[in-house]
């Protein structure tokens, strides 16, 4: 397979490219890395396989349909995985308009792009080709205590600049499949966290933050509650659904891990209450400091990923304490990447809820 991934230099996409190179019995003969780099895209994300012969990384924007065509036609592509997206809610508030011409616009120029590739293929690669859209559970809207995990069905009702943009770019990868026959898929994930996520999202601001003894700030009163998927988990999913997904289908992914963000803080605190103390010898947890919260905040979400476990036989591999303790080691072991984010490319002024 010749598979073109894009935003592949930022949090999911990246680990989701290391895990295809790094996977032994993978069918991949090239991975085209299409990104932007945007404050958020890192190379030094996939510094490790960037000498693999299979790699290949071209500077660009999804919204450059002849770059794209070129990159599709030039690389033989048999699949696109489609990752590049402005992702983060406070800035979506701050400034709609790049959301919506990366998001939208972006995601249009894109499919336009693909469906051409797609038109002019031979049979056997024009039947097997498939393009996989990586959307969110924001789409959706917010959920009361009581109610019910997001499904499939569940009518769209977004409620942030970024999430009414993901869901506009669902819509037309749907479009696309039910007008012109394009070989789409689309999966809805839940709070990603893991490796190599950028810091103004909540965990890894938590942890950073920890470590250099600054404020630990919660909005509210920090009882928004996140379902949290390990991305780890998450890039296996991606890749089961690429290659057994029904074309045109939509599959929720979702961790299994419904937490409070005060609580997440709090684990947090904890982990690194064991593995980096303060030197005072107080608890993390003091740090914690309860600012305003964002307009229109969401109060829950939360994944039904049942469709995903009973069509594909998918389900997550780590809990939510495995997979923060695993996250917590990787910042800790990863100061380098981490100083390098902090001080050249990105001030912590901003708050995240993943």
């Amino acid at each position: 397979m010749n598979l073109l991934v894009t935003g592949g230099c930022g949090f999911i996409g990246s680990n989701f490219a290391r895990q295809r190179l790094c996977e032994k019995s993978s069918p991949l003969a090239r991975l085209v890395n299409l990104d932007k780099l945007t404050y958020a895209g890192n190379p030094a994300n996939l510094a490790d396989v960037a000498g693999d012969p299979r790699y290949v990384f071209a500077k660009g924007d999804i919204g450059d349909e002849e770059l794209v065509s070129r990159l599709l036609s030039t690389h033989s592509i048999d699949a696109i995985v489609n990752f590049a997206a402005e992702s983060h809610v406070d800035r979506s508030i701050d400034s709609p308009e790049p959301f919506i011409q990366t998001n939208v616009v972006g995601t249009l120029r894109l499919l336009n792009a693909a469906r051409r590739h797609w038109a002019a293929l031979p049979a056997p690669r024009k039947n097997a080709f498939r393009f996989l859209h990586i959307s969110t559970d924001e789409v959706y809207g917010a959920l009361g205590p009581g109610d019910p995990a997001f499904t499939e069905t569940t009518p769209f009702a977004p409620n942030s600049p970024y999430a009414a943009s993901k869901a506009a770019s669902d819509h037309l990868v749907r479009a696309f499949h039910h007008t012109y026959g394009l070989p789409a898929l689309t999966t809805n994930c839940s709070n990603n966290y893991g490796p190599y996520h950028f810091p103004e999202k909540l965990i890894p601001l938590m942890i950073l933050n920890g470590l250099d003894g600054k404020p630990l700030p919660v909005y509210g009163d920090g009882l928004q509650v996140r379902d949290w998927l390990y991305v780890g988990d998450h890039a296996e999913a991606i890749w089961l659904v690429l290659q057994q997904g029904r074309v045109g289908e939509t599959y929720n992914v979702g961790g299994l891990n419904e937490r409070p963000n005060f609580e997440v803080v709090r684990r947090i605190c904890a982990l690194l209450d064991e593995k980096a103390p303060r030197a005072d010898g107080q608890p993390h947890s003091v740090q914690i400091t309860s600012v305003a919260d964002r307009p229109g905040h969401d109060r829950r979400y939360a994944i039904d990923c049942a469709k995903l476990q009973r069509e594909l036989g998918w389900s997550p591999r780590e809990s939510f304490e495995t997979g923060l303790a695993r996250t917590v080691d990787w910042y800790l072991a990863h100061r380098d990447w981490c100083d390098e984010i902090t001080s050249k490319r990105y001030s912590r002024e901003r708050l995240g809820t993943g």
